[in-house]
């Protein structure tokens, strides 16, 4: 039983790698086996529309014909138990890699019949992990819940199941005195690793555990 996690941020020990590992740690103490994948590592590109995933009789039918890095990856996601992806918010959206990656993941499997159907073998529980500098309210002002419910339906639809975790407010710098950030309080934001983090990281040690168990 087989628990993969996809790392899209640049940083692997930072926000989103940090909340990626502890959901493997609760899949792991759900008793599943457990890997992260740093997208920064592989040398992979975008969708390039060749549609072969799409041609009838085609060899690559209802999978990437496309032979690089990912390729090995998803079958290993084919294979897994469960899947979760990671990604900081950059302008509003996941980052490059990250997008690059779920247009790769996602094509293959999602069909131009009525009604739609997905041609992903079997079922896996997904969840999606976002980190972000904004807050709360600016989460929501900005519109980044409508993107992220979105994304669970395409997960849902892909896939069976879905679920998010959004954390907000996040230290960015070990020392904001190095860097111009005058828009905000160093203090405040040490303040809120110490006290609020921990929480997230509870949280997705929670939906690890869920993804394995099937729980609620």
């Amino acid at each position: 039983m087989k628990v993969i996690a996809i790392n899209g941020s640049p940083r692997k020990k930072w926000n989103t790698a940090t909340l990626l590992q502890k959901a493997l740690d609760g899949a792991a103490a759900s008793g599943a086996e457990t890997e992260i994948i740093h997208l920064y590592d592989l040398n992979y590109r975008g969708c390039i529309s060749c549609f072969a995933c799409k041609s009838i009789g085609h060899k690559s039918y209802g999978k990437c014909a496309v032979r690089d890095d990912l390729t090995p990856i998803f079958e290993k996601i084919t294979g897994s138990r469960a899947l979760i992806l990671g990604s900081p918010i950059y302008f509003g959206c996941t980052t490059g890699e990250m997008r690059s990656f779920l247009e790769r993941l996602f094509f293959p499997f999602h069909t131009y019949t009525d009604p739609q159907q997905s041609l992903f073998p079997g079922a896996i529980r997904t969840g999606f992990i976002y980190t972000m500098n904004v807050t709360e309210e600016v989460m929501i002002k900005r519109g980044y819940t409508k993107n992220f419910r979105h994304m669970e339906m395409l997960l849902q639809r892909i896939f069976g199941t879905s679920e998010t975790l959004a954390s907000c407010d996040t230290y960015q710098f070990e020392e904001y005195s190095k860097y111009a950030t005058e828009l905000f309080n160093p203090e405040k934001k040490a303040a809120r690793r110490t006290d609020i983090f921990p929480l997230d990281c509870q949280k997705a040690f929670d939906m690890g555990a869920r993804l394995v168990t099937g729980g609620k």
